[in-house]
């Protein structure tokens, strides 16, 4: 089969002229033309779109692109470009993980009001602002007394104790997500262990999180799209997981 350029950009979510753009320098040349002259595809110039989008979400130039394409060294062929394509991949899983973390924990730590000098935000947050998300904290949960018994206990937070914090928060999601892979149901009583420990963690360094409250994160950790981002980075589902974890073991405890 063959496919027309108009085809080719819908199927790749690109344009029409980053295609000509491609042919033009040599990078995705067309396997044919019709009897009109115009650009026909074939599955294999979509294979190696699908190579060249991928390596330019990855930040690759194209002329570098085009030299791993085009590599026809000994072990150069389609096997290496997935081996290579999964490092890539992997690298950038494991890099996105922390970046994740220090998100999570610079959402709540931000909402609390955090008292670091700019050298300890970086080495307890990394290269994550959470000065972004005052405004939108306050405007939410300003009026509320846990918010406020936050920002009290908070206040006094040293960098040492930030980092205790996050020490917990991350064994805890490790666990989580060990559970989940051993195929543990969220209902389970381990789960139910784990939610009662993630709101004893709250209630512990934040405020008192009643049963009450600790379902509203859960909801919340599903209905906003960066939390479920934050916790999905860590373990695909483990927004989901941890909400009906959390549900089941505020029914268990009545």
């Amino acid at each position: 089969m063959s496919y027309s350029v108009g085809q080719v950009a819908r199927f790749a979510g690109v344009t029409v002229r980053t295609l000509h753009h491609y042919d033009e320098i040599g990078l995705l040349r067309p396997g044919g033309r019709n009897h009109a002259g115009h650009r026909r595809y074939s599955d294999a110039d979509l294979d190696r779109l699908q190579q060249i989008l991928f390596y330019r979400e990855l930040g690759f130039p194209l002329d570098q692109v085009a030299v791993i394409l085009d590599d026809r060294s000994a072990g150069a062929g389609p096997m290496e470009h997935l081996r290579r394509q999964h490092a890539l991949l992997t690298g950038r899983i494991e890099q996105l993980q922390r970046m994740a973390a220090a998100v999570e924990s610079a959402m709540e730590a931000r909402k609390m009001g955090i008292e670091l000098t700019p050298e300890e935000k970086f080495e307890v947050f990394g290269d994550f602002d959470p000065e972004q998300y005052e405004e939108e904290a306050e405007r939410s949960w300003g009026g509320t007394e846990a918010y406020r018994e936050s920002r009290r206990r908070t206040a006094t937070y040293s960098k040492e104790d930030w980092l205790r914090i996050k020490e917990e928060a991350d064994d805890l999601n490790r666990r989580l997500v060990e559970l989940m892979d051993s195929g543990a149901g969220p209902g389970s009583e381990a789960a139910m262990d784990l939610a009662e420990e993630h709101r004893d963690q709250i209630r512990r360094h934040y405020y008192d999180c009643t049963y009450e409250i600790h379902t509203g994160l859960a909801e919340m950790y599903v209905a906003d799209p960066r939390f479920t981002a934050t916790f999905d980075a860590i373990r695909p589902g483990l927004a989901g997981f941890l909400r009906e974890a959390i549900l089941a073991n505020a029914a268990r405890r009545g």
